[in-house]
């Protein structure tokens, strides 16, 4: 796999749109991108830390995470 993308590669990989990315970089939010003169370069470690930075919290998981926690408990 390679380590850096375009915009549009980020785009197709991630089903972000190229319009969401721009916005954001405008704004000074998402994933950390670097500048070559005119082109934007992603790289997919960044990428993939942006995405995974800020987790929802589903009842679902929260319920799994005190089953984990009760069963970790039992056994100290």
């Amino acid at each position: 796999m390679k380590k850096s993308a375009t915009p549009e590669t980020i785009s197709e990989d991630y089903g972000i749109p190229r319009g969401t990315l721009a916005n954001m970089r405008s704004q000074g939010r998402g994933p950390k991108f670097y500048r070559r003169g005119r082109r934007i370069v992603y790289f997919y470690a960044d990428v993939e830390k942006w995405l995974t930075s800020d987790p929802v919290q589903t009842a679902d998981s929260c319920r799994d995470a005190e089953v984990s926690d009760r069963g970790r408990q039992a056994q100290g």
